[in-house]
């Protein structure tokens, strides 16, 4: 899938749900959950020595739905990222060798960035699509339209301390295609198996945003 397409798919859902899963075979209800609910996408990050197979899995039983690997940090989970299945790497911060690694391997990545320096780094390496983390701590929407203004063509996917009380206003700038969040999917919720009670938050921020 090309980078052009997995942005345009974002645009439509509007928000990623960032996930931390500790037991692999919990990322097929989850995912179950989430399709339902109109919201066919997950960052499985590798937060948890579960995320290559849980990509897998959800690769395998859900074909349809957007995988992203989350927080790759090493030249090893890019391959076992792709080798899995997913669609496309996201990182938390700005590695030139993980994106030439990427590049290499024909495999879309949403590199992390919240300054100039990185955003210019990653300009020079052909990118235009970013990942603004972690968004809050960094000046949030203000920082945003603030960075807009010398680079208007960069595409964002802002992530980090995003909630139900400011996603409309992250989404209300036109270069965000998406925001990443984990507060409708929090870890713990997984691990008890709150099924229901994940639908019930994932339709509201679902209804939120569109």
């Amino acid at each position: 899938m090309i980078i052009q397409t997995i942005l345009e798919k974002l645009r439509q859902i509007k928000i990623v749900p960032v996930i931390a899963i500790d037991k692999a075979q919990d990322i097929l209800p989850l995912i179950k959950t989430l399709a339902e609910n109109d919201l066919p996408v997950a960052e499985i990050t590798f937060r948890s020595p579960a995320a290559v197979e849980a990509i897998r899995l959800a690769r395998q039983h859900y074909p349809d739905v957007l995988i992203a690997a989350g927080t790759v940090l090493t030249a090893e989970q890019v391959v076992q990222a792709k080798s899995a299945g997913a669609d496309f790497v996201v990182t938390p911060g700005f590695n030139p060798k993980i994106v030439q690694l990427c590049q290499d391997l024909n495999f879309p990545i949403i590199p992390g960035v919240n300054n100039p320096m990185s955003i210019e780094a990653a300009l020079e390496m052909g990118l235009t699509a970013v990942k603004f983390f972690p968004a809050e701590a960094c000046g949030g929407v203000k920082m945003i339209k603030a960075l807009l203004g010398p680079y208007g063509n960069l595409q964002m996917m802002p992530t980090g301390g995003i909630n139900m009380q400011n996603i409309r206003e992250y989404l209300a700038i036109p270069n965000i295609v998406a925001c990443g969040g984990s507060w409708f999917i929090e870890r713990s919720f997984v691990n008890e198996k709150k099924w229901d009670m994940i639908s019930r938050l994932v339709k509201e921020t679902v209804e939120l945003v569109k």
